[in-house]
């Protein structure tokens, strides 16, 4: 048996929804799980973690959303309104500003227990559509700000080509347009060698960075766009994909093509296990049994779903009818992964009168093996051969004490996470970055002043 790089003790280890006590996980230089021991002592050498859960997975993620967090609340309005001053934020961004607001944002996931994040990119030029200088700007700034800080990131670019159904983008949507899904495709690709290239030359360090694929929406991407991308992606690449998040969407669908967007999917072939729709919250009966018999992953986000008043959409009947449930933080107003799995079995007690919709061990699995699942990632069990990625949870906070073990998530939030490993690596102790480039950029380690000065240069960059 190879020695492993280190191994971890775990005091109990919380996976598939049982409480397992004594774990040992001997962890390989590769990042990945080479042995696993239950109802062992520790030994000289362990590293000792307490309750320890596995890592979780954001299957949605805006990044640069995090700008307005706190400053759009008073406004009224509807989806529709709170996009205008999205489409601001997104105009201050330039390739560094990007990045530093990226690696602060993925620092506060990190030290909240989001050990992968799937971030749904569009900025992929300035925002009169004109390319920057160096090819893939925007995208090696979400990559580089990943590997400072030591957080897995499954880039979905995005392709983005309408303002609506038969509509051109809007001026204030230019930068995110490539032209035609054949402009989109080739530079997908040319990203792809980028990306694996850049691996390539880090041979000791985990590829943390990998390349998924996103469609907008059926509004901002024509059929014909669709069925070209869709015969010119690679079939292992994770593909995303929002749906049927308002109801004007799927009224201007039925108005164009006759059919819902989950309608239009299935006609294109789309519906497979590879792909994975956002919010899904407004579906009729057949839109919930084509999704199911599909097995296509529904990734819920209840707290951007309920801060700009979507709606409560069907998880529990989507999960019954065969769609794993996957969670995200999408606009990032609240990063918190107990927090969205909370938000998601509240949720459904509020629409249905009932208690106990998802249990613990559902809600555990929602976010983390199926949010890793949705970013063509293997992880959330804790076994030999996948990746060690897991967090140590405070069973006796002000939150948690008195919890069983197995219930923890519905009590614990962020502020309970201890420790947090990715790759093997100890990348986040009690709130703070530590074993990372992040964590030397502030005096403490601390994603709160990574995010105060990143805010402070995209106010300075508003003023200017």
């Amino acid at each position: 048996m190879t020695t492993p790089a280190v191994s971890y003790w775990c005091e109990v280890l919380l996976v598939d929804g049982a409480s397992v006590p004594g774990v040992r996980l001997g962890v390989g230089f590769d990042g990945r799980i080479h042995s696993r021991e239950d109802h062992v002592r520790p030994e000289p050498g362990d590293v000792r973690l307490g309750t320890v859960l596995p890592g979780f997975g954001n299957a949605h993620s805006h990044a640069f959303h995090r700008a307005l967090r706190g400053r759009t609340h008073d406004q009224g309005g509807d989806f529709w309104r709170w996009r205008e001053s999205m489409y601001a934020a997104a105009h201050t961004l330039d390739p560094a500003l990007y990045r530093r607001l990226a690696t602060a944002v993925f620092a506060e996931m990190l030290v909240s227990g989001y050990t992968a994040v799937g971030e749904f990119h569009y900025l992929h030029h300035r925002a009169d559509g004109t390319p920057y200088p160096q090819a893939h700007a925007m995208e090696l700034a979400l990559a580089g700000a990943a590997r400072e800080v030591g957080i897995r990131l499954v880039l979905l670019d995005t392709i983005y080509l309408a303002g609506g159904i038969h509509r051109p983008l809007l001026p204030e949507q230019a930068g995110f347009g490539d032209g035609s899904a054949a402009g989109w495709l080739g530079r997908w690709a040319a990203l792809r060698e980028t990306i694996e290239a850049d691996a390539a030359g880090r041979p000791h360090e985990p590829a943390l960075v990998t390349l998924g694929a996103a469609l907008h929406s059926v509004r901002a991407v024509p059929v014909e766009s669709m069925r070209e991308i869709l015969a010119g992606l690679p079939a292992d690449v994770p593909l995303h994909i929002h749906l049927s998040e308002q109801p004007q969407e799927n009224a201007d669908c039925v108005a164009a093509y006759g059919a819902t967007p989950t309608e239009v999917l299935a006609g294109l072939g789309a519906l497979r296990p590879r792909l994975s729709a956002v919010h899904a919250t407004h579906l009729s009966d057949d839109d919930l049994r084509l999704l199911g018999a599909n097995a296509v992953t529904v990734v819920m986000c209840p707290s951007t779903e309920a801060d700009l008043g979507d709606g409560i959409g069907p998880a529990r009947a989507l999960a019954a009818a065969g769609a794993p449930i996957a969670l995200g933080s999408d606009q990032n107003a609240v990063v918190d992964p107990f927090l969205e799995m909370r938000g998601l079995e509240m949720g459904e007690r509020l629409a249905s009168g009932s208690r106990g919709r998802f249990t613990p061990a559902e809600l555990l699995q929602a976010a983390s093996t199926n949010g890793y699942a949705s970013l063509g990632l293997p992880g959330g069990v804790l076994v030999p051969g996948g990746p060690a990625d897991l967090i140590e949870i405070d069973p006796q906070s002000l939150r948690t004490i008195g919890a069983h073990v197995e219930q923890l998530v519905l009590a614990a939030t962020a502020a309970d996470v201890r420790r947090v490993i990715v790759a093997g690596r100890l990348v986040a102790d009690r709130g703070r970055l530590v074993g990372t480039p992040a964590a030397t950029a502030t005096p403490d380690g601390s994603p709160a002043l990574l995010l105060r000065d990143a805010l402070a240069a995209l106010d300075d960059a508003n003023r200017g």
